[in-house]
């Protein structure tokens, strides 16, 4: 019978294996396990980041980034998948 802790750990597990394959599909191995050896020497702050790196921007340039990159990178997955 599955628990809900059960359930939670795979889902952590299944988060995790699949944000492995996102950095070594778009980095490689090598580079991947770099990375991951970066952020976790540095103590690194994602939320820390991302507010630093969003605060500069505009609403504005923030929307014409996102329509930018949604134009140049079209979703060629099955629609059905909810990631």
């Amino acid at each position: 019978m599955l628990t809900m802790q059960n359930s939670l750990s795979v889902n952590k597990l299944d988060l995790y294996s699949r944000g492995i394959k996102a950095l070594r599909d778009i980095l490689g191995t090598v580079d991947t396990e770099e990375f991951i050896s970066l952020v976790k020497s540095d103590n690194f702050d994602y939320t820390l980041w991302q507010r630093q790196h969003f605060d500069q921007k505009t609403p504005e340039q923030i929307n014409q980034e996102a329509e930018e990159y949604v134009l140049a990178h079209p979703y060629s997955g099955d629609p059905s998948t909810i990631i």
